[in-house]
Formats: C-alpha cells, sequence, structure tokens
C-alpha cells in the first residue's frame, strides 16, 4: 500500500510518501512560512523523486486537528481535491495522537501540549500500549495554561510546541516533570502514515466530500462577530 500522509496543523508542514508502511521521503519545513506556498510544491517535488505518481497512491492520510484554523483549512482543502481527482480513499487522525506517536514504546504516559496561544494549549492524556501506539486517557481539549499547571500528572512526558513555550513553568509547577527534547516535539507525516495505514485498517475511512476540521474554538473572525453582534459579550446590547 503507497500513502501520502500530510501534516499542516501548526506551525511546521510536513509531507511524506509510505511504501508498506516504511517511510520513503519525507519533507520537514519549520521556516513559519504561509504553507498554502509550499504544500503543493513539497508533494511534486515527493512524487518527482521517487518517481511514482499519485494515481499509483492508494490513500491519503491527514492530522484533522487539533491545530491552528488556517492550517487545518489548507491542509483538509488539499486533501479533498486529491482524493475527489484520483477516487482514493482519505483517513485522518488527532494531531495530538501523532504527536504523542513521537515517543515511542514507553512505561511512562504521555501528554502532547499543542500551543493554541491566549494562555491556552490543545492537550490530551495518552497511554502507550505494547505495540507502541498512543491509547487516550480521558479526552482532547482545550485548557488554560493556568489550570493544567495546576494538575500536571507525575510519571508523564510533556511534549510538543505547548511543553517547549512553557516549559520552565512546568518544571517550576513539577519539578521532576519530564519534557520531551525539540525533536521529538514537532509532527512528522511519515508518523501520520504509518498511524493512518491503522485507521484503514480498522475501517475508519473518511467521506472526502464532507469531512471537516475538528475545531476546538471559534476563530478570531468568529469570536469578534459573536461580539459585535452581542453573543459573545460580557455586556451585551440592552433590548429596547
Amino acid at each position: 500500500m503507497q500513502v501520502l500522509a500530510i501534516d499542516t496543523t501548526g506551525e511546521t508542514l510536513s509531507v511524506a510518501l509510505l511504501e508498506v508502511g516504511t517511510t520513503r521521503v519525507e519533507v520537514f519545513i519549520n521556516i513559519g512560512a504561509n504553507h498554502s506556498l509550499h504544500l503543493l510544491p513539497a508533494i511534486k517535488h515527493i512524487y518527482d523523486i521517487t518517481g511514482e505518481t499519485i494515481e499509483a497512491t492508494d490513500l491519503f492520510a491527514c492530522t484533522t486537528g487539533p491545530g491552528s484554523f488556517t492550517g487545518l483549512r489548507i491542509g483538509a482543502a488539499t486533501i479533498k481535491g486529491l482524493a475527489l481527482a484520483t477516487g482514493k480513499r482519505v483517513v485522518g487522525l488527532s494531531t495530538l495522537e501523532a504527536l504523542a506517536a513521537n515517543i515511542g514504546a514507553s512505561y511512562a504516559n504521555v501528554r502532547p501540549m499543542l500551543d493554541a496561544k491566549r494562555g491556552q494549549v490543545y492537550t490530551a492524556l495518552y497511554a502507550i500500549k505494547a505495540d507502541a501506539l498512543p491509547e487516550m486517557i480521558g479526552e482532547e481539549r482545550l485548557a488554560d495554561l493556568d489550570f493544567l499547571l495546576a494538575n500536571l500528572e507525575e510519571d508523564t512526558i510533556y511534549l510538543g510546541s505547548g511543553a517547549l513555550k512553557y516549559a520552565d513553568l512546568i518544571k517550576k509547577a513539577l519539578p521532576g516533570a519530564s519534557i520531551a527534547p525539540p525533536y521529538c516535539c514537532y509532527i512528522r507525516a511519515g508518523v501520520v502514515g504509518t498511524l493512518g495505514i491503522g485507521k484503514f485498517q480498522n475501517g475508519e475511512i473518511l467521506d472526502a466530500t464532507t469531512f471537516t476540521p475538528r475545531y476546538f474554538r471559534l476563530s478570531d473572525a468568529e469570536s469578534n462577530l459573536r461580539i459585535i453582534s452581542g453573543e459573545g459579550s460580557l455586556n451585551p446590547p440592552s433590548k429596547k
């Protein structure tokens, strides 16, 4: 099975082509540029250097959230376009799950933390199973940093953009906290593709025409619109 996998959910961009579960080529970009400028060229580059064609690809895999609104939409729109053009199937997986899988086999639990700005992080708690695959404990959520710092778990590995950004605060709240090194804190498309194959084998297929990214809060534009209309304001307009 040949799989094209992408991640555009954060500040980094990653694209990989996998064959029978092995990553053949992976492109990773971390220069802070708009993903719309580099995603399609990266996909073309992967096919050019492997000599493969998109028609020979059996499956598309992508992260579906949480993450940045713009990044999620770029990734979803691209995967939808490729799937509809080729008639191939699509699988999606949690950004946090893909991040947790970077740790591999571990006796400790894993808490991925994605920086969500505004003093918040996207997070969930995972146990790593015997096959080195992450299994979620509880649920994914958008958490205030202050609340999270007051409830840090022992025997847990913290990783991701949020863990790196707030490493000093985590260490202050829990001196023995284990924070993964930076190279474990980025989402890699090769991991997305590997997990995606498992999703496909379990029958977890997305409808390419209807699937949408998973947003955990309103975008800034939507929030501002609600405030202007009085829906999200602390002091809504009086009714006269």
